[in-house]
């Protein structure tokens, strides 16, 4: 199997994981990962991400020209703008899962960092979340937002709307993002509760072992 079609395979059984566990429903969700040449697999626009085909996996070049597959995600956008700007970024999830939506409606958070510090795999696997403004989906001015962050994120929340989270490859991309939502998830059972979270000593700790940015 080429790198190619095996990349295409992944794509759909991680897709699959996520549908499967009601972390994506409908056709809500999309996935991007960049190959080696620059070009970039995408999701297609309009698919649910239990039931994808791999030969139809969008495929487009580095200057975004469809070469084969399906028409990509409206959300190419926000795709485009965490390569475009996050160093080392190789995959790109983006979501609608329910708990990250949820604590993106609460007055409370901070917009400059969503979750709070309640377990080290957050702090480690995401760094600070921010939360952008809402957007009507497919508006390029998602896209733009994010590049106003210059690289400096690797996850954002986009309010009423869900979260995009870019890794290294996209097995990383999806298990910080599965980390933001079980995070969320515990942020939201632990509301109104007098809850022991990281202070700021131990998560400065976590953050110089880890060496994560958190700028």
């Amino acid at each position: 199997m080429s790198a190619l079609s095996a990349t295409r395979e992944q794509i759909c059984r991680m897709a699959k994981s996520l549908f499967d566990r009601g972390l994506t429903h409908g056709s809500t969700g999309n996935i991007s990962v960049r190959l080696d040449d620059g070009s970039l697999l995408v999701t297609p626009t309009g698919s649910s991400m239990g039931f994808l085909d791999p030969s139809r996996i969008s495929h487009l070049s580095a200057e975004g020209n469809l070469l084969a597959g399906d028409r990509p995600t409206k959300e190419m956008p926000l795709h485009a703008a965490f390569y475009d700007t996050r160093h080392g970024t190789g995959a790109v999830v983006h979501l609608h899962s329910c708990h990250s939506v949820a604590l993106s409606l609460l007055p409370e958070i901070d917009p400059d960092n969503v979750l709070p510090p309640l377990t080290a795999y957050g702090i480690m696997q995401l760094g600070k979340v921010k939360l952008l403004p809402f957007f009507v989906p497919g508006d390029p001015a998602m896209g733009d937002a994010v590049r106003g962050l210059a690289g400096k994120r690797s996850a954002v929340l986009l309010a009423n709307h869900g979260p995009v989270v870019a890794g290294k490859d996209l097995e990383a991309a999806v298990y910080a993002t599965e980390e933001l939502e079980a995070t969320a998830q515990l942020a939201l059972l632990l509301r109104g509760a007098a809850a022991t979270s990281l202070n700021a000593h131990q998560t400065a700790r976590i953050v110089e072992r880890f060496d994560v940015d958190w700028t």
